[in-house]
């Protein structure tokens, strides 16, 4: 038992809670490995657990992702000013990029030539960016759950908590968004929330009386959710023991945060399976695009496993809004905040928050790794 525990506090030691991506250099995500690695067993059951898939069938998911997130970079420059977005297609396993319809057809040729389809669309990427970012430079009332740019509708799609649909301070937002761009409105049932907590039993790590989730290591360190602490503020284990201190930390506006490490702890390219699926060791950090499949880990609810809905979305949580989050459809509760996203091998993000939980379902946002590298000049561990 003794050595199960040690054990722990070495791979806890920098990975609590999931998936995060460890690039090579912090200034950008590592390549996708020229030749596919083995996925770890744990992984492909969480995905035929919440995907709803054989073995085979996420084994060929995972490899037809490989291929798409390789392509998006290439295809994206083939666009040019054409581009209106890319997603995942799970039913033709391929990339799919939105181009506006006067591109030329020598344009369409060079996107299908990197392997992707071509969707033909009203707006590019760079109109439906300039509409959020209107959005982006309001203030937006409670009721207003978020916004983002959905590149398969083609436009900036606006949440809208339904208990707060006819209120006055939403309709007059979404009278500005509507003026600001093209526009659709969704109504969720609930608004977002931060997923820390209080002090539980668990291998989590503490600061105050706050729970939350180790994300990925980094050299000298592991990075995990801003909301959870303050810089200067301490951190402790899973066994109560110091780990370290929160060296820069933003929250809103951003949700990450960096803690260095030492006292006898260290970081490993690792997010843990806890016991029920094996640990997946972590290669790289390249973006995974829409409609990939994503997984998380965390101190609470451990494996979970779906689907990526959307980049670059604005979250309107009750301390104020994030900017730049990714939107899953995975679950998660208090005290997974800042655990690990990941997709195959590589890290995608730390967990900010969400609505629902692991028992009914819901949807969670992570903030993007490779931005919290960018920030604080990190360098992620990698296997």
């Amino acid at each position: 038992m003794r050595r199960t525990r040690l054990h722990r506090v070495a791979v806890a030691a920098l990975v609590l809670l999931g998936s995060w991506a460890v690039a090579g250099t912090p200034t950008a995500g590592a390549a996708t490995p020229a030749t596919a690695p083995t996925t770890s067993p744990g992984l492909l059951q969480a995905m035929q657990r919440d995907l709803g898939l054989s073995a085979q069938q996420a084994e060929a998911r995972l490899a037809a992702e490989r291929a798409a997130t390789a392509a998006e970079p290439k295809a994206r420059a083939a666009a040019g000013s054409a581009y209106g977005g890319s997603w995942f297609d799970d039913e033709t396993g391929r990339l799919t990029v939105a181009v506006t319809s006067g591109a030329s057809e020598s344009t369409l040729r060079a996107v299908r030539t990197t392997g992707a389809t071509v969707r033909t669309v009203q707006h590019s990427a760079r109109q439906l960016d300039t509409a959020k970012a209107r959005l982006d430079s309001t203030s937006a009332p409670q009721g207003v759950s978020g916004w983002r740019v959905d590149p398969k509708a083609n436009t900036v799609v606006v949440d809208v908590v339904r208990a707060a649909r006819s209120d006055n301070d939403v309709q007059r937002f979404l009278a500005q968004a509507r003026a600001a761009g093209p526009v659709t409105v969704r109504t969720v049932s609930a608004p977002p929330q931060t997923f820390a907590a209080g002090t539980v039993g668990g291998d989590p790590y503490y600061t105050g009386n706050v729970r939350c989730s180790i994300g990925f290591s980094v050299y000298g360190g592991f990075v995990t959710a801003g909301h959870c602490g303050q810089p200067g503020a301490g951190v402790s284990g899973w066994d109560g023991s110091y780990i370290g201190t929160f060296q820069g930390s933003s929250f809103p506006d951003n949700d990450y945060a960096w803690v260095s490490v030492g006292s006898g702890w260290w970081t490993v390219p690792v997010v843990l399976g806890w016991g029920t699926v094996p640990d997946q060791l972590v290669r790289g950090s390249a973006v995974a695009p829409v409609g990939a499949s994503v997984c998380r880990s965390g101190s609470t609810t451990h494996w979970h496993c779906g689907t990526v809905l959307a980049l670059n979305e604005t979250v309107n949580y009750s301390q104020g809004a994030v900017h730049q989050l990714t939107k899953t459809s995975v679950c998660a509760e208090p005290g997974d905040s800042g655990g690990s996203f990941i997709s195959g091998d590589q890290a995608q993000g730390v967990t900010s928050g969400g609505w629902g939980n692991c028992s009914g379902g819901g949807e969670t946002w992570f903030q993007p790794v490779n931005e919290i590298l960018n920030r604080y000049g990190l360098t992620l561990h990698t296997a």
